[in-house]
């Protein structure tokens, strides 16, 4: 049996970015506050209360996404903290920033005072996969709408206010940078993995970024003229994708009642973005998808260029819509150049093995790093092993079990 593969090491600089990623999540939040007091102060008090109910409904779902993944996590995992308090911090909306600061106090232990403690470095790993993960749905959950309302009201009033403005501008890197920060933390999990490169990450977070801002722009396009219509447009997409994740047999949390909850926060980032869901190849599924997007932002599209009234006031549009599909398209042009020339596989491809995280190919054996102790792992890691590195059986039980696959 061969030795249990050593975790990823935590240093300085992965304490450095934790600690960034904290930072901006509060930044990202205060400029929230900004932007909704900007509204009621200029007497706008509709949006204000719109705004403050996207953010509470993001933060409610991130919140009990927190608290159920606490309470089936292994007590060893757990913050040496009452129960109550934490219960009571959730209730509070402050799980996730909780979860961020007991990760750099655990952090700062690793990189000080117990850097050789493996012990300490997979829990660390785990706490900072949980943490991309939350990240991730809270983004999709409440940055998403907030980006479409934001450009939705600077449409609509024909200007754009600094705290819009900076808004935006956060909500926008937030957004395609969750998604980075989510896939390199995947890849955390890969035995003698390649690393994404500087340029391999650029072109990830570009290629997510092209591909959003459109879907945004026409929602808020047709939102401009009829704003009531997203209220049934959205409904209706989301119910699409819930049935269409239901359909592919997830299996992420620990009773049938959280996962409806998982899947409806998945359903809303496929509102906006791609998220693979399924194991096994996602070509398909992927073609299949994007397909569907870009049929209807298409006709989101051409329903506000048949209701538009010919004016001045946003003759500026007509261009900007022009450059809309030409973007989404280069986001997929930027998506196949990163899996065809820039991903980490093409690498280890040439080598003879195989290294994917996407599963967009091959069906070979994948070798993973044993992150826990086996009375240390919970079904949320072994779901989203199956799920994003399509492992075969024996190495499964090799990542599960921290051994060599029998």
């Amino acid at each position: 049996m061969s030795p249990r593969a050593a975790p990823p090491r935590f240093g300085p600089l992965q304490l450095a970015l934790a600690a960034a990623g904290t930072a901006a999540a509060t930044l990202d939040l205060c400029m929230d506050g900004w932007v909704a007091a900007e509204y009621a102060r200029r007497g706008h008090p509709g949006w204000a209360a719109l705004s403050l109910s996207l953010l509470a409904a993001a933060s409610a779902a991130a919140q009990a996404c927190s608290w159920l993944w606490l309470r089936s996590d292994p007590p060893a995992l757990r913050p040496a903290v009452p129960v109550a308090l934490l219960a009571a911090l959730h209730l509070l909306q402050l799980g996730f920033f909780f979860r961020c600061l007991h990760a750099l106090k655990v952090g700062w232990r690793v990189c000080w005072a117990k850097a050789e403690d493996e012990d300490e470095q997979r829990h660390m790993a785990f706490l900072s996969h949980d943490i991309s993960m939350l990240r991730l749905f809270e983004t999709f959950l409440e940055n998403t709408p907030q980006l479409t309302l934001l450009l939705y009201i600077i449409l609509r009033t024909n200007k754009a206010e600094l705290s819009q403005g900076l808004g935006m501008g956060t909500a926008f890197l937030c957004v395609s940078w969750s998604l980075l920060d989510y896939h390199q933390s995947l890849r955390s999990f890969l035995q003698d993995k390649y690393e994404l490169s500087l340029g391999s990450s650029i072109i990830y977070f570009l290629w997510n970024l092209f591909l959003i801002c459109p879907r945004i722009l026409v929602v808020a396009l047709f939102a401009l003229l009829w704003p009531y219509g997203v209220a049934v447009h959205f409904p209706l997409v989301w119910l699409a994708m819930f049935l269409w994740v239901s359909l592919q047999g997830t299996d992420f949390m620990e009773s049938p009642g959280p996962e409806q909850l998982y899947r409806a926060v998945v359903a809303v980032i496929l509102y906006f973005s791609w998220f693979n869901v399924a194991q096994g190849r996602t070509l398909y599924r992927s073609i299949i998808y994007h397909g569907f997007i870009l049929v209807d932002s298409t006709l989101l599209a051409l329903a506000w260029l048949w209701g538009r009234a010919p004016s001045e006031e946003h003759s500026y549009l007509l261009p900007v819509v022009s450059a809309a599909l030409p973007c989404y398209l280069l986001g997929l042009g930027l998506r196949v150049t990163y899996y065809k020339w820039l991903h980490p596989n093409v690498q280890v491809q040439q080598e003879g093995r195989c290294d994917e995280v996407d599963a967009t190919g091959g069906s070979e054996e994948v070798e993973f790093r044993s992150f826990l102790e086996p009375d240390l792992v919970n079904r949320r890691m072994q779901w989203l092993a199956q799920t994003h590195f399509a492992l075969s059986p024996p190495a499964l039980q090799h990542f599960l079990n921290g051994a060599a696959a029998v």
